[in-house]
């Protein structure tokens, strides 16, 4: 008998806006799309599979984590999902310091920051240079069915979706060939992740070294990895190590950072700085309102 472990009245989140947003590529979405209510996805993470569904509940969401209990969910998708942060905190934040996200954050109310596992974050960021969102996610699964941990046959975790393997952890990554990585349709950065795996595996690049930095201190160090600039070192302090301080600053960002608030060209740098300041220690998760808010406005565009 399936042992699921079912969360009922969740508020402030959405499975399909946090997986959805750009954060994370190793899921699919699996239900039929036939009840606009209900979501069902299969995720690899954390080293382990996992079929979620969400659907409305009587004061939120219901959260159906299937064969999974209670153990599993304590350790590992409590953290993953940030189910413990007070979100409605957060959001009230954000919104007396920039009034005008306001509505889009009534519009988008379920966004959760996630924990990732490092190792994935930092390969997956340094894979998603250029590159769109399937084109990501099309090249972590091939990654992970190059050399990484493969799903079982008996594994009943995964309904629909054709996930075949786990990401692969440092050593399994650094044990196979620049050729082999392009052939999973990396293109030029195939030696910048051969590198990130190599220094990782090796533990020249440490977690838990860089968890005992400065934010400052470990985006420096993350930036020692070839192919890593302060864009893709953000992302990993902010979605893998808790640094939600961290704000990335892609082409898109600049331009809507700049037409909000700088009203002029302003460097990569300054925006940071000035985001940091204005949002505080939820610099990273004011982001993510920031971009939706440009996309809806057609900033930059």
């Amino acid at each position: 008998m399936n042992n699921d472990y079912i969360l009922e009245d969740i508020k402030d989140f959405s499975l399909k806006e946090t997986l959805e947003c750009g954060q994370c590529f190793h899921f699919s979405r699996v239900d039929n799309g036939e009840n606009p209510n209900k979501y069902e996805y299969d995720i690899a993470a954390c080293g382990r599979f996992l079929h979620i569904s969400e659907e409305p509940s009587a004061n939120g969401i219901k959260l159906t984590f299937f064969d999974t209990d209670n153990w599993e969910y304590e350790h590992i998708w409590k953290k993953y999902f940030d189910l413990e942060r007070d979100y409605g905190d957060v959001k009230r934040r954000i919104v007396k310091a920039d009034p005008r996200l306001a509505s889009i954050i009534s519009e988008n109310p379920g966004i959760r920051i996630l924990n990732q596992e490092f190792f994935e974050c930092l390969i997956s960021f340094i894979i998603s240079q250029n590159k769109q969102i399937p084109q990501i996610k099309q090249v972590v699964r091939n990654i992970s069915t190059l050399c990484g941990d493969k799903r079982g046959a008996d594994s009943i975790r995964f309904f629909n979706s054709d996930f075949d393997a786990l990401f692969p952890r440092p050593e399994q990554l650094a044990s196979v060939t620049e050729d082999d990585i392009r052939g999973c349709k990396a293109g030029f950065r195939a030696p910048y992740i051969l590198d990130a795996a190599t220094k990782v595996a090796s533990g020249e690049l440490s977690e838990k070294e860089l968890r005992r930095l400065s934010t400052d201190e470990a985006r420096e160090k993350l930036m020692s990895v070839k192919g890593v600039g302060e864009k893709v070192a953000n992302c990993v302090l902010l979605y893998s190590l808790g640094r939600t301080d961290a704000f990335p600053v892609d082409v898109w960002m600049k331009r809507i950072c700049e037409e909000l608030y700088f009203h002029t060209d302003t460097p990569k740098a300054v925006i940071e700085e000035k985001m940091c300041e204005k949002f505080g220690d939820i610099a990273g998760i004011a982001q993510q309102y920031l971009f939706i808010f440009g996309k809806d406005k057609k900033i930059g565009v």
